[in-house]
């Protein structure tokens, strides 16, 4: 059985947070060819769509689609309601309210979180959007735990991500949460993308352009990521940059949107997922090799990070190699 994706379009809808999930959920196959997901668009009333780009959308369902899927996904806007006055048509409200109480997850694209958080389902919960939205989505939303610095917010149930592009980033994670790192991978490249990036969305935020003699520290992150088993140090870092430890980390904040200590845990995490998928070392030696010291270290970070214990995520993306002949 496919995942079955509904993807929700309002008035002002930006095109390309339409295309983004269809893209990336459309090339997520298995090993043989077949594809683990089924996306549909719906609108309030099946009715087209008037979107940013100066053409209309003619979805083939109503609001009534959100009951027959398992995730729901709220493209972005900019123009209506949500975006100008934080308020939501009655009937999405209810449609999605009712969605989550099912139990859908239920994500958002961009400024769709204004969506969602008019709908009150981020209420005292993490999200982001577009950064450029953020000031706006505050003033509407207090309740929002809002982080304008991340790519995307997973929070289980209900995931949110920033602005265009990050609509990319956000469905990679979901198919690699789904189906493991291979059939993510497979749909990044046949989409062209990167199957991760890092940083946040703050190295995109405006600001002054740097002088020209100042290094990017892509050097440094790529000798970082070499030695995750090492115990790097902030001040190890900074050395290897030729930099002082305030310099180093104001710098590597304004590259990556988040700090030293954050980026490079969430590397070991990676490199820890990674290595449970592919291969059979014990959960002991894994959380050494990753940089994360114990199996009580592993389990901590793997559960903060996707809720779920090592063995639990091995079970589920354990990726066994073909036998020839068996």
């Amino acid at each position: 059985m496919k995942h079955r994706v509904a993807i929700l379009v309002m008035d002002g809808l930006v095109p390309f947070d339409l295309g983004t999930p269809n893209q990336i959920f459309g090339t997520a196959r298995d090993e043989t060819g077949q594809r683990k997901y089924k996306t549909q668009v719906c609108s309030p009333g099946a009715r087209p769509v008037e979107t940013a780009g100066g053409f209309k959308v003619m979805p083939d369902h109503g609001l009534e689609l959100l009951d027959q899927v398992d995730t729901v996904v709220v493209a972005g806007i900019h123009a209506g309601d949500p975006v100008e006055r934080g308020t939501v048509d009655p009937a999405v409200r209810d449609a999605l309210q009712k969605a989550h109480k099912a139990g859908k997850r239920v994500m958002s694209i961009c400024t769709g979180a204004f969506v969602l958080a008019a709908a009150g389902l981020l209420d005292e919960r993490p999200a982001t959007t577009h950064w450029w939205w953020a000031e706006r989505f505050r003033e509407f939303f207090p309740q929002v735990k809002l982080d304008a610095d991340v790519l995307f917010v997973d929070d289980g149930d209900v995931l949110t991500s920033a602005g265009v592009g990050a609509g990319i980033d956000l469905c990679l994670h979901v198919v690699r949460t789904d189906f493991g790192s291979e059939v993510a991978n497979r749909a990044a490249r046949r989409s062209v993308v990167p199957p991760w990036r890092d940083g946040g969305q703050a190295q995109y935020i405006e600001r002054p352009l740097p002088r020209p003699a100042d290094a990017t520290l892509a050097a440094t992150r790529s000798w970082a990521a070499e030695r995750l088993d090492a115990p790097l140090s902030l001040p190890d870092l900074a050395a290897h940059a030729n930099m002082s430890v305030r310099t180093f980390t104001r710098r590597f904040r304004e590259e990556t949107g988040v700090s030293p200590a954050r980026w490079l845990l969430q590397r070991r995490v990676d490199h820890a997922r990674a290595l449970l998928e592919s291969t059979d070392l014990p959960v002991e030696v894994v959380a050494r090799r990753s940089g994360l010291g114990t199996a009580a270290g592993l389990r901590q970070h793997l559960q903060a990070t996707i809720g779920v214990a090592p063995s639990a995520y091995r079970r589920t993306f354990r990726v066994v190699p073909e036998v020839n002949g068996g």
